[in-house]
């Protein structure tokens, strides 16, 4: 396997792929989480380089390479734009990608903030051919209300205005899935959560799975796992399940076994 430190369009990744793939391979997209960084997900890439998909692992906006040394409190306040800031970005790699191979499909995978961005590139992107939600929350608003309220559950003052709470929802609703389902178009795309997390609590995934049931002609191209002993931490079983299927369906092997 080979891993190449690169810079897209001013954006830190990690290229990991290996000799035997070719332009035509396959290519995900692996986004991290808050307050994580790029090489923090080497065992997703590893897994699905395995299998056959080239995977690109960006740094977010603040994030490893791009740190800026904020304080906990301002990263917070940050959290919003660091999401919409990816999503937008995730644009620029992929056309990046377009520019250098030729992937019969592309897809977008990430844990937590990373799920949450991956969530809003559904919404926003008809390209993506499938998808890996670790920790996510489609329902941008509904997490957003939920943030706000353990953030004064917790006694922590916000310097934010109700009118600037209102402009962040504002914003957030042209990324949010959860008022337009019909837009995962049947596209294969696989939920893990963990039933103690009360970071990103499984709720909100939940809710927008059943949402979104309806509207799968092919029912086994979505699927939910949850973890009944996990908190707000992917184990190796759900890393294994979520790289496998992401495999399968990007690969287009219809032999795979998982």
């Amino acid at each position: 396997m080979l891993i190449d430190e690169e810079l897209w369009q001013d954006i830190p990744l990690i290229h990991f792929y290996n000799e035997e793939m070719n332009e035509c391979s396959p290519v995900l997209i692996f986004l991290h989480g808050f307050t994580s960084a790029k090489e923090h997900n080497l065992h997703y890439a590893y897994q699905l380089v395995k299998k056959g998909v080239r995977v690109i692992l960006p740094d977010a906006l603040l994030h490893g390479d791009r740190c800026e040394g904020l304080s906990e409190e301002k990263m917070n306040l940050q959290f919003w734009n660091i999401v919409l800031n990816s999503i937008h970005e995730v644009g620029e790699l992929y056309n990046e990608i377009r520019s250098r191979f030729q992937p019969k499909k592309l897809g977008i995978a990430g844990t937590s903030m990373g799920g949450i961005t991956t969530c809003g590139c559904l919404k926003k992107y008809d390209w993506i051919d499938a998808a890996g939600i670790c920790m996510g929350a489609p329902g941008y608003n509904a997490f957003a209300d939920y943030q706000l309220a353990e953030f004064e559950k917790a006694g922590i003052p916000l310097p934010l205005s109700d009118e600037q709470i209102e402009q962040i929802h504002t914003a957030l609703s042209e990324y949010d899935i959860s008022k337009t389902p019909e837009r995962l178009n049947n596209r294969p795309v696989i939920f893990w959560h963990g039933k103690k997390d009360v970071t990103v609590p499984m709720e909100n995934a939940v809710h927008f799975y059943e949402q979104a049931r309806p509207y799968y002609q092919q029912p086994e191209h979505l699927q939910l796992i949850i973890d009944e002993n996990q908190g707000h931490k992917v184990n190796r079983e759900g890393m294994l399940k979520v790289t496998e299927f992401l495999a399968k369906h990007l690969t287009e092997d219809e032999t795979f076994v998982f």
